[in-house]
């Protein structure tokens, strides 16, 4: 039987493209080579970011305190971010450019204002599943390839969730960008994410072996 693998395209909406609330710098670049990556899998997931407009990370939602603070969440550290992926927001739309008829299915995450979720699997405090997983094993998944935003936050938590879960994982590198809000944050996640056992590829080497 042939290798099933699926491609999860994490969070390519506008909130963190150019011009949105939390730009990631360089998060346009993604979504071209989002599009020419999809033909190559058998089965397309992207996600979605879809906070409630109260969503408790949210700054604003908390007197006094700025983006970029650290609070505690659901017994979770938690970075404050600006009002972000709103639902039915323009915000929370996929980038205009991306190529939705390669999407086969769409997991929303961050739907509960009291925790967030970083990871395309669960929430922040893995008290709550996306139904990512059940999707996957479903459909007969044996090997998960990510790109995407943040490279960070939501690309790395979600890799780290895939190994964990027994999945071969690998990371598309130049296809992901990164807040860092430190400078060094990109690089530790693409360190953290190795030795936890993902493979960091690169979209030419897909190209390349799917000829």
């Amino acid at each position: 039987m042939p290798v099933k693998k699926a491609l999860i395209m994490v969070d390519l909406q506008n909130d963190f493209c150019a011009g949105g609330q939390l730009a990631v710098p360089g998060g346009d670049e993604v979504v071209p080579l989002a599009n020419r990556l999809a033909p190559y899998f058998d089965l397309v997931v992207a996600t979605k970011d879809w906070h409630p407009s109260n969503h408790q990370s949210f700054a604003s939602q908390h007197a006094g305190q700025k983006s970029g603070e650290l609070i505690s969440l659901g017994d979770v550290p938690q970075i404050l971010w600006p009002d972000h992926c709103v639902q039915n927001s323009k915000g929370a739309r996929f980038h205009p450019a991306l190529l939705k008829k390669h999407i086969h299915k769409i997991i929303h995450k961050g739907t509960d204002k009291a925790i967030d979720s970083y990871s395309a699997f669960y929430d922040n405090a893995h008290l709550r599943a996306t139904g990512l997983y059940d999707y996957l094993t479903d459909q007969g998944v044996d090997e998960v390839y990510l790109l995407g935003l943040a490279t960070d936050y939501c690309v790395k938590y979600s890799a780290l969730d895939a190994i964990q879960l027994g999945f071969p994982v690998f990371v598309i590198t130049d296809a992901c960008r990164g807040v860092e809000l430190q400078v060094g944050d990109i690089q530790k996640a693409f360190d953290e994410m190795r030795e936890a056992g993902v493979t960091l590829v690169t979209s030419s080497e897909i190209f390349k072996a799917r000829r």
